[in-house]
Formats: C-alpha cells, structure tokens, sequence
C-alpha cells in the first residue's frame, strides 16, 4: 500500500516551527497543500470510510472532521498563528461537540497521537455517565480491563472530582474511575508512522481498541 505521508512533511512542521508567522506560512503554502493539507485530507477520507464500517453512527466527511491550522490566539500569550501539527475529530456529534465521545487523531513533526473517549463533559451527561458505571460496575471493569485496550492505551485518564455526588460515595472504593471527571484514553508514537504504508491500519488498530469505551460513553449519555 502507497503512503500518504512523505518526509517532506515531517520538513514542513520543523520549518515551520522555526518561521511560525503568516509571510512564511503564505510563501510556502504551495508546500503545505502538497504535503500536508491533500495528503491529510486523503487520509481522513481514507479512515472515515473505515471507521463507518465499524460505526454506523459516524457520517463525517473530512472537511466536517478536519480542524484548522490556525491557532486561537486570543486568549494565549504565545502568539505563533499556526499548530505545528494536523488534526481531526472523528464523533457521530461532530468536531464541534467537544464533551461527545469520539477519537482525536493528531499528526506532527514529533509524535503521531490518537486518544479517544470523553474529555469535557457536563454535569448532567457526567451523573448518567457515572450511574451507568454504579449499575454495571463488573460489565465496566470488563472494558477497561480489555486485554487490546490496555495494551494501546493502559488505562482511563481523567481529573478526578475531589468531592462526588452522596449516591456515588459507596462505589468509589469498588471503582475510583467513578470520581472522574472526564474519562479519556491515549497513544503517542513516534513520528516516523506518519510516512509508513501501515498508517492507515495502525490507526484502526487503536480505533477498534477503543471503541466499546466509546460505545459506553455515548450509550450512558443517552440513558
């Protein structure tokens, strides 16, 4: 299988690091569409399709998963314009739900990263979260405990409340992860991934992992 992905990608993200402002990024946005905006956009497309196999919830195409480039930097004292690093989001609510259950995929010069779960979650959608943890403690130790999820991603993360609800205070003991909260999942590999022939399979590989974690989410906070 061809790649999507060559060196001149990983050169683009260390120059740009180097040249962070817009006159550089407008002189070489010839070798940002090339190298990384198309070639990413393939990929996405690529991976959408094979996602949908898995997941009929998801009806993305990538543009609607793709995020920008640009930074926000209003509220930033660094003000470098642009990532230095592509990235989407793949969730049935789309990219611009960010406490929906989903995968984040992020390519750069340093490191290939995808993590997945729950990351900002409301009030509401974190008390049916945690009630559907209390009413199947054992089915949820199952999922986490999933000998391919721990193999790829170890365990859930997440900040933990320092205070819960009264009718969670019992099963904290039993299982920690119902102070959570936010619970997501994540990988970091190295860089030299992003020009393998086994992207795209590598990817799935952590996907599939992580799906029956997402399937739980999303299926707590419809409850």
């Amino acid at each position: 299988m061809a790649t999507y992905f060559t060196t001149a990608f990983i050169d683009f993200f260390k120059d740009l690091s180097k040249h962070n402002n817009t006159e550089w990024f407008r002189e070489n946005k010839p070798r940002y569409e090339q190298y990384v905006k198309f070639p990413f956009e393939k990929f996405m497309d690529d991976l959408l399709n094979e996602v949908k196999k898995i997941d009929s919830s998801i009806h993305q195409t990538p543009k609607e998963a793709i995020l920008r480039i640009n930074r926000d930097i209003r509220f930033s004292t660094d003000k470098s314009p642009y990532k230095l690093y592509v990235a989407a989001i793949v969730s049935a609510a789309g990219k611009q739900v960010k406490e929906a259950p989903g995968w984040y995929i992020q390519f750069g010069a340093d490191k290939v990263a995808v993590y997945g779960g729950a990351y900002m979650i409301d009030k509401e959608n974190l008390r049916k979260v945690r009630s559907e943890i209390a009413a199947d403690i054992k089915g949820f130790r199952k999922l986490v405990k999933d000998k391919k999820f721990v193999e790829l991603f170890g365990e859930i993360q997440g900040e933990k409340n320092k205070i819960i609800p009264p009718e969670f205070k019992s099963v904290v003991n039993e299982e920690p992860l119902i102070a959570n909260k936010s619970f997501y999942y994540a990988a970091e590999f190295s860089y030299k991934e992003i020009t393998s022939a086994d992207l795209l399979k590598t990817i799935m590989k952590y996907v599939k992992a992580g799906k029956a974690i997402n399937d739980f989410l999303i299926m707590s906070m419809k409850s």
